[in-house]
């Protein structure tokens, strides 16, 4: 028994490659196991972490009330800061959790931690392991000393995995005598390297696992099962699991070792392969060399009959307009014309003058005509000859290699969207030719900046979530496809437009005004839905003329006490009337404990007029600034403070977008209502600040508002398959 817990394995000098660190390239240190299996260095995970570290605070700010700070570029890492990040954990007034992402240096899937950060990851005991059973095999002239012999220390025989020390035979004997408990530890070959006897699950520290959640591929404690995020995954035993998978590995592992030769020969292609592909490679790279020598010839060309045709016309024009300078020189006194007429003019035989003068008299006109309406002979101007370069050079920067058999992938702006962060999703029409990877560009839309810089990130899928970006600003995105070393065109250009703030994060309340009977909110509490059934048809016994019904209010469970906000949300087209906008926590107060049903007078068979003077009387009772939705139309109230709002009927509906959103500036007591899909403000007005401010709805009848989901980075996809 002893043997086979010392026996080194055979091999292991030759496995250094599966334990260098994908991070760091050295060999691992304490690495933990990320959700999509590769393992990584606690130490770099923490240093990744550092560079989404601003962004995890902003973010978390950007769901509290205080969402205005402008983004500030720390210049060095705080590991206090850094371990915060790490146990990563989530507000309340949040109301989701806030979780840390970062991308596997192994797959380059994005990762998320969860609500425990690294806490939640666990350790990897085996490969920790096994790197130091390597670490001691290259270091093997170096011995492990006795932890408990007296100076001079002996070199040590053993480890005590439950003592963590190492101990020369004698010290070994002697704290471990036969027939007591530490007779039964269990020992090893000497090491430096001691693991737990127990593995403790990370979201519930004093509990041991004792299960393996086939879902989720990871060992997890009764309380995951019971409660947990595991209670609806298909779990098994630690002991069946352990059984099947061993059983499958050791399979997989005959196979490997029986398939030895065939492994070999493949060696041996790869080789081959290698010194063609060396030889291609040059060849390719003097067939591109030779093509940009061609497009620099043309260039060249071009460039020297650019510059010939413009020395020809310079030349020509100082001509023309050097004869012209030298006639307008000659109309000075004295000068050319002017002296020689004046010469004339001494003539004193009649005949002899007449036969000159006339001539000379043209020339006067003509000088005299050409003064009052001075006209260079050319002009100074070269606008003629400037090289437009524009679609050279765009057919430039998009010179690449043939696409063959790569399809140009097209940004689906359907699918695509912009909130919190943007989702750009892509596809390719022609369901051919798809590319093994892509690379998403975009930058940032800017009237000041002619052409701004592109940035990119490369992405394995067809959809890419993108943050750090501005508010109320404009983004241009574009793709590309890659299949080896094959890429195709870039995609045609979609410009998406950022919210006017931060998005804020908030949840129906169920308790504060919350009508049950009327209203049916769904269990994740973001979509309501109006049911006004019996109590509607009961009370309408009594209607004889005109609508006298009531508005059923639900609000956020979040309020706003400082800052610029916004949200959006999604109204059923169904829907007969909503009202949307915000409310403060006193008016809340005052109208949920006296509560009663407002009627519009203008509907009434007395009325006999519609002239809207009663829609300031409503206004007034109006516990909230809201506007009304309904029958697919956008209605901008009629007795509104903003001077700028249109009067008529007509311009007062618009068709209702599909989605709407909100902007509460609480600093500058101001409330806009968006097309959300656009960005474009639809309608703004002033509102009283006081107290804190709720998002308030109201719906009547048949109607239905889904409030919209934050935009999170992509879970990572396992497929469902038997261990």
């Amino acid at each position: 028994m002893e043997g086979d817990r010392l026996e080194p394995a055979v091999t292991i000098k030759n496995i250094e490659r599966e334990l260098i660190c994908p991070a760091c390239k050295e060999l691992f240190t304490h690495p933990l196991i990320l959700p999509c299996q590769h393992s990584i260095c606690h130490k770099c995970v923490k240093e990744i972490l550092y560079f989404t570290l601003e962004d995890s605070f902003n973010d978390a700010a950007s769901d509290t009330s205080n969402q205005s700070s402008p983004r500030i570029r720390i210049s060095s890492p705080s590991m206090d800061r850094i371990d915060r990040a790490s146990r990563s954990g989530w507000k309340r007034n949040s109301l989701t959790p806030r979780t840390t992402t970062f991308p596997c240096p192994g797959c380059r899937h994005d990762i998320e931690l969860g609500e425990r950060g690294i806490n939640g990851l666990f350790r990897n005991f085996t490969l920790e392991t096994i790197v130091e059973r390597y670490r001691q095999a290259a270091r093997a002239a170096t011995a492990i000393m006795c932890d408990l012999c007296k100076p001079p220390p002996q070199e040590s025989t053993k480890s005590c995995m439950d003592c963590s020390a190492s101990y020369c035979n004698e010290c070994f004997k002697i704290h471990h005598p036969w027939g007591t408990l530490k007779a039964q530890h269990e020992y090893v070959g000497p090491t430096t390297n001691f693991r737990p006897k127990i593995l403790m699950c990370p979201e519930h520290e004093m509990e041991r696992v004792n299960m393996y959640c086939e879902l989720c591929r990871r060992p997890v404690c009764h309380l995951c099962k019971l409660g947990g995020t595991h209670a609806n995954h298909r779990v098994t035993t630690m002991s069946s699991a352990y059984k099947i998978l061993k059983e499958k590995l050791s399979k997989d592992i005959d196979y490997l070792i029986s398939r030895e030769s065939q492994v070999k020969s493949q060696i041996t292609e790869l080789g081959l392969l290698m010194k063609e592909t060396e030889c291609n490679g040059e060849r390719a790279k003097e067939e591109a060399s030779n093509s940009f020598d061609k497009l620099f010839e043309v260039l060249e060309e071009r460039r020297a009959s650019a510059l010939r045709a413009i020395e020809a016309s310079k030349m020509l024009r100082l001509e023309k307009l050097k004869s012209q300078r030298e006639e307008y020189q000659g109309l000075l006194e004295n000068n050319g014309l002017v002296g020689y007429a004046q010469e004339v003019l001494k003539e004193t035989d009649q005949s002899c003058f007449v036969q000159t003068a006339k001539q000379l008299h043209d020339r006067i006109q003509k000088a005299t005509e050409s003064l009052k309406s001075f006209r260079p002979a050319a002009q100074a101007s070269f606008e003629d000859f400037v090289v437009d370069v524009t679609k050279p050079q765009e057919a430039l920067t998009d010179l690449s290699f043939h696409s063959s058999g790569v399809d140009i992938p097209e940004i689906n702006e359907e699918q695509s969207k912009m909130y919190n962060k943007a989702l750009i999703c892509w596809d390719h029409p022609q369901r051919a030719g798809s590319a093994d990877t892509y690379i998403l560009e975009y930058r940032k839309v800017n009237k000041e900046e002619a052409n701004p810089a592109w940035q990119e990130t490369e992405v394995l899928s067809k959809s890419k979530v993108i943050s750090d970006l501005d508010t109320n600003s404009s983004y241009a995105f574009r793709v590309r496809g890659y299949k080896g070393s094959i890429c195709s065109p870039w995609s045609r250009e979609v410009i998406l437009h950022t919210p006017p703030a931060p998005v804020f994060s908030f949840l129906f309340d169920d308790k504060c005004g919350y009508n049950s009977e009327r209203l049916l909110l769904n269990a994740r509490r973001n979509s309501v839905e109006n049911r006004a059934g019996f109590p509607l048809l009961l009370g309408a016994e009594r209607l004889q003329a005109g609508c006298y019904t009531t508005l059923d209010y639900i609000v956020g469970d979040t309020g706003i006490v400082k800052g610029k906000h916004f949200w959006a949300f999604r109204v059923e087209p169904y829907s007969y009337l909503v009202k949307v906008g915000v409310a403060s926590d006193s008016k809340i107060q005052e109208w949920f404990h006296n509560s009663r049903d407002l009627t519009s007078p203008r509907y009434e068979q007395d009325s006999g007029h519609d002239s809207g003077s009663e829609d300031i009387f409503v206004e007034s009772l109006q516990p909230f600034t809201l506007v009304t939705l309904g029958m697919k139309k956008f209605f901008i109230p009629k007795a509104s403070l903003a001077p700028a709002a249109p009067k008529d009927s007509v311009n007062r509906i618009l068709p209702m977008p599909s989605c709407i959103g909100i902007c509460l500036d609480y600093d500058k007591g101001k409330v806009g209502f968006y097309d959300a899909d656009r960005m474009k403000c639809l309608y703004e007005r002033q509102v009283d600040c006081s107290g804190k401010m709720y998002p308030a709805f109201a719906l009547m009848g048949s109607a239905g508002v889904h409030l919209e989901e934050t935009i999170a980075a992509t879970y990572l996809e396992y497929q469902d398959e038997d261990m």
